[in-house]
């Protein structure tokens, strides 16, 4: 797909603009009694730093469609990732706000963007690959498919942010915003990932996009209590798409009862799979006290849990993606 590359580019510079906002506009507003209060905040407090999260591992998607699932921008991407969530600690510890910080982490973020794309589009051009255009290699077309499972999880995450009072009208915007880019990408990467672009298939992708977010609206529309029903429904119906717009289609036509399995385990599975993962995670490694700690951000009240809802759903679209990310008819027997 020819328009991967600028596609990729532009969402995930899209992304960085939406982590520079979370930053200096939603991270105040969920630090307002300061390091020494004894009333500690609780559950889902730090709403913000999950987006913020959410945010940096869409900027990491875009730049693996943009090189259309080839690993040599794949790898990039994931450490430039991991080196973004280590500059979002020691920049939420200053507490950066207002319109001038705001612009300066959108024009950085987008700069150091640009040059990693820079590099990666020249060692491109100077090794580049057996086909560059057409149908992507099956490894790549895996990769594609298991980075738009990784997305569809991610929009289920974003989509259902909380907050310990919910009435907060930026949770709202970020959380609609959040998810409705990682539809996008989700959407996008699965038509990277199909062996052509027929005119089918575009529709499909089109259809699923518009319904994912319709999904995501409607979702945003429910209170908190009884979301867990709609979200569920959505995350089943994109990862189910996914796997309709990127898996073979021998004799031009699906392979129902292969989606049928995709669709039972995209109904099951990222739940089961973020509950799998948080239960060990928050016995065992306080992660999200640890990044606390290290932004300098008021520790958590001992009765509730600092929970890091982004990783959690980081590892469960990763499960996912070994279920889901296997787009030919060879690898699915």
């Amino acid at each position: 797909m020819r328009s991967a590359r600028p596609v990729g580019l532009l969402l995930s510079a899209a992304a960085v603009v939406l982590w520079a906002i979370g930053m200096t506009v939603l991270q105040p507003l969920t630090e307002p009694i300061g390091p020494w209060s004894e009333n500690l905040p609780g559950n889902n407090a730090y709403w913000a730093r999950d987006l913020r999260f959410l945010a940096i591992m869409a900027v990491s998607v875009g730049l693996v469609l943009a090189g259309r699932g080839q690993l040599r921008w794949s790898q990039p991407a994931v450490l430039l990732g991991g080196l973004w969530v280590a500059a979002d600690i020691a920049i939420d510890r200053v507490d950066p706000t207002g319109v001038e910080a705001t612009v300066l982490l959108a024009v950085s973020g987008c700069a150091v963007l640009a040059a990693l794309a820079a590099v990666l589009h020249w060692r491109e051009r100077a090794t580049p690959p057996a086909r560059p255009w057409g149908t992507p290699p099956a490894r790549d077309r895996k990769a594609l498919t298991g980075t738009a499972c990784v997305a569809g999880v991610l929009t289920v995450v974003a989509v259902g942010m909380e907050s310990p009072t919910d009435r907060e009208p930026e949770l709202n915007q970020g959380a609609l915003a959040t998810a409705a880019l990682l539809v996008v990408l989700a959407v996008g990467a699965a038509l990277a990932a199909a062996p052509a672009r027929s005119r089918a298939r575009v529709g499909l992708a089109a259809g699923l996009a518009v319904a994912a977010l319709l999904g995501v609206a409607l979702v945003r529309a429910v209170p908190p209590g009884p979301r867990l029903l709609p979200e569920v429904a959505l995350g089943a119906v994109l990862l189910t798409g996914v796997t309709f717009v990127a898996w073979d289609w021998p004799g031009g036509r699906p392979i129902w009862w292969h989606h049928a399995l995709a669709a039972l385990a995209a109904l099951v599975g990222p739940m089961a799979l973020l509950l799998a993962t948080a239960i060990p995670i928050m016995i065992l490694l306080p992660i999200g006290a640890t990044f606390t700690a290290l932004a300098g951000n008021s520790p958590i009240n001992a009765a509730d849990s600092d929970v890091l809802i982004s990783l959690f759903g980081l590892l469960s679209g990763l499960a996912m993606s070994l279920l889901l990310a296997r787009p030919t008819v060879d690898n699915r027997r």
